[in-house]
């Protein structure tokens, strides 16, 4: 199997799960209990709390807040700053969010809040006028906008945007940072960001957990009723065998020179397609500066993208068509209909996201075989 998905999730790295190990099998104590049991799991969980702090360049570990994932981080963010500014109706985001995001805000706008959806050029960028325009009104409460696109990897400047947010309204600023953590350098303490929501499994951590930074002298009421954890901000027994996995996988990947290696890769595949396949495009700005290392989101016009994926995966690699989170929707993905990207080109997409543990002989193979699937379905088509 060649696994060239992962931006939907990753291997769990070894020295990951040989930290995260002996929270399952041997120091399993509650982290709440007051006996050495459990304060030797509680002290495991602050000191992965202090990994995490500095992989995101909070000022304070406190900042950190662990959570199930980047759902639960973002869905907690918007819901959490409306409970605390119930006066206030309006919400800005982007047309290419997360679905965490997403449809978070299209269900409050059935409720009756007003979302200012900020649109994007056809290289997947955003406006930064349209940012500063949407900000001329009191009753906003929050900005939520990704750093990372997780379909076309497309950089958003959230520091620059957290700068307009500021000077323009005193909205709380919410960044989703699911795709980029592990793969871009983050620096949060230069930032006027408030709330940045992280996913483990994203950077080589089990499924399940995530966390939530919130800047200090952010208010943001619980969701979770239960329990004092997490400093009163998150009820429930803490999951301390994936915590201490997240931290692990901190350490692990605070180290960018692997991504160095990521990126050779994913351009050498992403050039290769795109200069030996007629018709192929990619999605999105070839900018450097404003794309993540490991992701190339390519069309192939005139050719459905499911069929596509199917004859990879019969060839035993993986990719995706999008969204893992949107992928039996059968429909063109949102981002590239946000995009403008005609349907020729949006129904025949693929995205190829690359990780530490690929390599040169996987990017070759892949460069061999899917020309071949290419032609042979366009001759299908004829």
């Amino acid at each position: 199997m060649i696994y060239f998905d992962n931006n939907a999730t990753t291997q769990i790295a070894p020295e990951v799960f040989d930290r995260m190990k002996p929270f399952l099998t041997e120091i399993y104590g509650n982290p709440s209990a007051a006996y050495n049991f459990g304060r030797d799991v509680r002290n495991a969980i602050e000191a992965s709390r202090e990994k995490v702090a500095e992989l995101l360049g909070a000022k304070e570990a406190n900042e950190i807040v662990f959570t199930s994932g980047g759902t639960e981080s973002d869905n907690w963010a918007i819901f959490g700053t409306l409970e605390a500014n119930p006066g206030k109706k309006h919400l800005v985001t982007t047309r290419v969010e997360h679905e965490a995001v997403r449809l978070v805000c299209e269900k409050l706008e059935r409720h009756g809040f007003e979302i200012t959806w900020l649109n994007v050029s056809e290289d997947g960028l955003l406006d930064l006028d349209e940012v500063k325009n949407s900000l001329q009104r009191e009753d906003t409460a929050i900005v939520s906008v990704m750093l990372a696109n997780n379909e076309t990897g497309i950089l958003f400047p959230v520091a620059e945007i957290a700068r307009i947010v500021k000077e323009n309204s005193d909205a709380v600023f919410h960044v989703d940072g699911v795709n980029a953590v592990g793969k871009i350098p983050v620096n949060l303490k230069e930032t006027e960001i408030d709330l940045f929501s992280i996913s483990g499994h994203k950077f080589h951590v089990p499924k399940g957990v995530g966390a939530l930074y919130i800047r200090s002298g952010v208010e943001l009421p619980s969701l979770s009723i239960g329990g004092g954890q997490e400093a009163g901000r998150r009820a429930g027994t803490e999951a301390a065998h994936q915590i201490v996995a997240l931290g692990a996988a901190a350490d692990l990947v605070k180290d960018f020179s692997a991504m160095e290696k990521v990126a050779a890769l994913r351009d050498r595949l992403e050039n290769e397609i795109l200069d030996k396949i007629p018709n192929s495009h990619l999605n999105g700005t070839r900018d450097s500066k404003f794309r993540l290392p490991n992701t190339s989101y390519i069309s192939f016009e005139n050719i459905n993208g499911e069929t596509i994926l199917a004859k990879l995966n019969d060839a035993g690699v993986c990719v995706s068509t999008g969204s893992a989170c949107n992928s039996d929707a059968h429909t063109a993905s949102p981002v590239l209909q946000a995009m403008n990207i005609p349907y020729s080109r949006a129904m025949g997409a693929i995205r190829f996201s690359l990780g530490r543990f690929n390599t040169e002989a996987e990017v070759d193979f892949v460069l061999e075989i899917l020309p071949e699937i290419i032609s042979e379905l366009k001759e299908m088509s004829l």
